[in-house]
């Protein structure tokens, strides 16, 4: 049974037309919530750059407030009008407009449809659920559709590396045979990166250098979440049959690339939206439970208290956290 009230990060809307929301910790009850058929008890929620984002009020990620946060979560089942969630079972949602359109894992409960709900693959815990989250189905997606493209083995560069998705892309590649090489503008990360699994690091591309069609090869593969001139860039690098997954803009939005590196080395560009139906969770979640699960979740992850919330998704914003964090409900 729920209790009367909990607590909750809700996120209101500005003083005045432009500012940004005005996040504050509440006391709720269930019927203060967003509507659904499941109620959960959280157990730990993630800190993504969406939720930074949505906190800052940039991007329009959030239309209508008040709005609890909290993009992806864990937590037990307390009651659901779906038989097979029955109560006590340990679940994880990510997506479907979770703290975006609908309220999400900031707070002690959560109430969403069943059919967001995925029961926890066998031998995972709520902890490594939260840590592993939308970034690491993100991972496991780009992994996914980068195997499905051939790629089986080789050196794969991923980008923007002490981020959340980059981090546990570096565990995963490194355990399934990869020779992965880690790029970070970041100082002072080499020993937490090669701790991951990096066997290389290496600084950005010069921004500054023109850019050509073709580039020396270098790589076999590349999980991208900068995008942008880099992106373009990296392309031009790809090894002949190479694959790039794409899913992050923090570069820019904007590809300047050229249709050379496709036509002449026969590269495959894969945009990778973990927003995917939920056949393909299902067994990309058994994946990370079994032959992608992350041999160094716990180096990359950091565990932080309720209070600690709002200023951790600033420094997140500002491009300050290095890896994946997690917020404790209960």
């Amino acid at each position: 049974m729920a209790k009367d009230e909990f607590l909750a990060y809700r996120l209101h809307a500005g003083n005045e037309a432009g500012a940004a929301p005005q996040g504050r910790f509440e006391s709720l009850r269930t019927e203060d919530l967003s509507g659904g058929d499941t109620l959960i008890q959280v157990a730990y929620a993630g800190l993504n750059y969406k939720d930074a984002l949505a906190q800052a009020g940039r991007g329009k990620i959030i239309r209508a407030y008040p709005r609890v946060g909290g993009i992806d979560f864990s937590g037990t089942i307390v009651h659901s009008s779906e038989a097979a969630l029955a109560p006590g079972t340990p679940v994880v949602v990510h997506g479907f407009g979770a703290g975006v359109d609908h309220d999400g894992g900031y707070a002690e409960y959560a109430r969403v449809p069943a059919e967001w709900v995925l029961p926890l693959p066998a031998g995972m815990t709520l902890r490594e659920a939260a840590a592993l989250g939308a970034a690491g189905y993100t991972a496991a997606l780009s992994l996914h559709w980068m195997e499905h493209c051939g790629l089986t083995a080789g050196d794969v560069l991923v980008t923007g590396a002490t981020g959340g998705v980059a981090g546990i892309a570096i565990d995963i590649l490194d355990r399934r045979g990869f020779r992965v090489c880690a790029m970070s503008g970041k100082p002072g990360v080499q020993a937490y990166l090669r701790a991951l699994g990096a066997a290389d690091v290496i600084p950005p591309l010069d921004e500054g250098a023109p850019l050509r069609p073709l580039m020396s090869a270098r790589w076999d593969g590349v999980v991208d979440s900068v995008g942008g001139r880099l992106l373009a860039q990296v392309i031009a690098c790809l090894r002949p049959d190479g694959v790039a997954a794409a899913f992050g803009n923090a570069g820019g939005a904007e590809l300047p690339a050229s249709v050379i590196p496709f036509i002449l080395r026969g590269v495959k560009l894969i945009g990778i939206n973990a927003n995917s139906p939920m056949p393909l969770r299902k067994r990309l979640w058994h994946r990370l439970a079994n032959d992608y699960r992350p041999a160094r979740l716990d180096t990359a992850t950091r565990v932080i208290e309720p209070r600690e919330l709002p200023q951790t998704l600033a420094a997140l914003l500002a491009r300050e956290n290095i890896g994946r964090c997690v917020v404790r409900f209960s």
